[in-house]
């Protein structure tokens, strides 16, 4: 690929790099990257892919801005609250760089439309904040022989890894099973609208996830695949973890059971769906609540209460057994959170105390703001 005259002005500071040159530049512009989420990590991944002039880059994100994203997605600001994050970014980064052509999917990725989309890209950079979409998306990419880069965040610490990399030899380096062959509770991984995380840290996570994307497009340096790197920008330690092929991993060890996508939502929440939860939606809560009083517990923070509420009694999980006597034995009762994990996790806890009549509403808060007041805060 000949690169013009605003090709080399647009990247010369890149291009003078003797181990990076014009044909690193070339590379980059022939190549194409798909980037699942626009938010936290989304954001600082497109923007610096869009500037470093990848040729074409998919932006997939079902959700809108909300204010509560502006503290850490730094792309978008107050007077795009309410839009399509994916629309938006697209917006933007074109402005930034009009040579790189986008497309943009309005939709969440799932297990029937992954593969279709993620083919018609070189490499895949997960920017999700849930075990679902990272497992689906690490399966997507062996599947179809396409790299991931995979980072994560969580309060103070990010993670970042090279999956699925194609090694000189035509092999295939570790994959996210390898690393986390089956997910662990979902209570106990939060995302990022339940545990928190510092605003900048998306930044420098993101930062790191474009800087290994560029190094596998441009085969250039030692990326990290078979490591998974740790950063805690508290104390502002690093760690690197090795990752090896583990010969049990159901995709890509020696006996695979998986073929092809799996309903990664009941995968994932495998554990929760054992045990004998009910569950009431938001349309349903509604109507019971037209029809009467419904017994209402809310074990969100006491800040977020402030922010929305449907006027139930607010126990926050942690206190949740030792104010168990002011929970009803005797008469149903809809415990709610922000999503639906905590409070889930409760019904779990108070059943073991012999609670028998509690019921988990599914979507929590969120989904109340959804489907039946929009004009409710979201947070």
């Amino acid at each position: 690929m000949h690169l013009s005259k605003d090709d080399l002005l647009r990247y010369n500071r890149q291009i003078i790099i003797p181990e990076f040159g014009q044909s690193g530049q070339e590379k980059l512009l022939e190549s194409s990257v798909l980037v699942i989420g626009a938010g936290g990590l989304g954001a600082p991944i497109l923007q610096y892919l869009t500037a470093a002039g990848v040729g074409k880059i998919g932006i997939i994100d079902f959700d809108e801005v909300s204010l509560s994203n502006l503290q850490r997605q730094v792309l978008f600001n107050t007077q795009e609250l309410g839009k399509s994050k994916a629309e938006t970014a697209e917006k933007k980064l074109s402005q930034l760089n009009p040579t790189v052509q986008f497309k943009v999917y309005k939709e969440s990725v799932n297990s029937l439309n992954a593969k279709e989309i993620l083919k018609d890209y070189d490499l895949v950079v997960d920017g999700s904040d849930n075990l679902p979409t990272r497992y689906l998306v690490n399966d997507a990419c062996y599947l179809l022989g396409k790299p991931l880069i995979y980072g994560a965040i969580f309060r103070f610490e990010g993670q970042v890894s090279v999956f699925n990399a194609l090694k000189a030899d035509g092999s295939r380096g570790p994959n996210y099973r390898d690393l986390f062959p089956t997910p662990p509770p979902p209570e106990m991984v939060p995302s990022c609208s339940e545990g928190g995380v510092l605003g900048v840290l998306p930044g420098i996570i993101g930062s790191m996830m474009a800087n290994e994307a560029i190094k596998v497009l441009c085969h250039m340096g030692t990326s990290l695949s078979g490591k998974l790197f740790v950063f805690d920008a508290l104390d502002f330690s690093t760690h690197q973890l090795n990752v090896q092929a583990n010969s049990e991993n159901p995709l890509s060890g020696e006996n695979p059971g998986i073929t092809d996508l799996i309903d990664y939502e009941a995968f994932c929440m495998g554990e929760v769906k054992e045990q004998s939860i009910r569950e009431i939606t938001v349309q349903e809560l509604k109507e019971r609540m037209e029809n009467g009083p419904v017994e209402l517990i809310d074990v969100r923070e006491d800040y977020e209460y402030q922010i929305a509420n449907l006027g139930g009694k607010l126990i926050p999980l942690n206190k949740v057994l030792n104010q168990m006597d002011e929970i009803p034995r005797d008469r149903e009762v809809v415990v709610m959170c922000k999503m639906g994990g905590r409070s889930t996790k409760a019904i779990e806890l108070l059943q073991q105390e012999g609670f028998d009549q509690l019921i988990n509403l599914k979507g929590g808060i969120n989904a109340w703001q959804k489907e039946i007041d929009p004009q409710m805060t979201a947070y």
